[in-house]
């Protein structure tokens, strides 16, 4: 994938559809130790260990429609080829962790991307669930979290109303703006 956020967006599908009801993205820029780290972590089903192992190969996915699965295997290699990490923590009946580190000024550490779609596009997906995204650079953040729009919205206006979408979007791109400019980095 040409972009980071292409993988968080498939790592949430899959916590969506493992039936998720709560997903966290962190994502940490530490310039200083020229590092880049990116959390998911969601409450689905979990996977046992043998699973939890299995989905970092490419030939293995849980999918009918294909015989192959990538989109984690991806990840990981992307992480390892930038010399990062990548590590998947899973319980059954608790949830998934999955932890990629990225050297950050790799030449070969693709672009972060978008945040601002792939946040919107993550709750377009699951309007009922919650989805907590933080985006530290350095000591500073940002913080977007579903739990506090919903408690000005109320029960009158749905997350995945037009509008509300529209607005996600622009906060989010106006707040890492904001923090990337607070920084003195640009994206």
């Amino acid at each position: 994938m040409r972009e980071l956020s292409l993988h968080i967006l498939d790592i949430v599908q899959n916590s969506i559809s493992a039936e998720a009801t709560i997903v966290e993205i962190e994502i940490d820029e530490n310039l200083r130790d020229d590092s880049l780290t990116i959390d998911i972590c969601d409450n689905g089903r979990g996977m046992s260990e043998t699973m939890a192992a299995q989905v970092i190969d490419p030939f293995f996915t849980t999918r009918t429609t294909r015989k192959v699965g990538l989109g984690i295997p991806m990840f990981k290699a992307n992480a390892e080829g930038c010399d990062g990490s990548f590590e998947i923590c899973s319980k059954e009946g608790v949830g998934t962790t999955l932890k990629a580190i990225f050297k950050h000024s790799h030449i070969d550490r693709v672009p972060l991307g978008n945040m601002a779609d792939t946040i919107m596009t993550c709750v377009m997906s699951n309007p009922t669930g919650d989805l907590y995204y933080k985006h530290q650079i350095n000591n500073k953040s940002f913080v977007f979290s579903t739990l506090d729009i919903r408690k000005v919205l109320g029960d009158e206006v749905p997350l995945e109303d037009l509008e509300v979408l529209k607005w996600i979007a622009e906060f989010v791109e106006e707040g890492l703006t904001s923090l990337r400019a607070e920084v003195g980095v640009q994206q």
